[in-house]
């Protein structure tokens, strides 16, 4: 059995430009994700975004003028804020076929 090393998920670098931010990774990997994803990020100055700092041991970085962090972690899997994920359209709701339907009433 051969056993692999694990992936290094510290932060190497950070750049970001109008539309994406790109994390590059110990390992060679680089993480690529819309800006818009982050409105802190998206509302900052290239000045307050070029302010980063690593943040838990090299997993995270923080953005002290912008109060936002984000770990290497959170973007492997995808993380978006919730108000931001991109969803399936929900399916309209249909009335429902009120016939030979019954409620059970509750019993005491």
């Amino acid at each position: 059995m051969t056993i692999l090393p694990r992936p290094d998920e510290r932060v190497k670098g950070v750049r970001i430009d109008a539309d994406v931010l790109s994390v590059d990774l110990m390992d060679g990997r680089t993480i690529a994700v819309p800006i818009a994803w982050f409105p802190r990020l998206l509302a900052g100055t290239p000045r307050q975004r070029s302010n980063w700092q690593l943040a838990g041991a090299g997993y995270g970085i923080h953005w002290p003028d912008l109060d936002e962090d984000i770990s290497t972690a959170g973007l492997l899997r995808g993380d978006a804020p919730p108000s931001i994920k991109l969803s399936k359209p929900r399916a309209k709701k249909r009335p429902a076929d009120r016939r030979g339907s019954k409620k059970i009433a509750n019993r005491r």
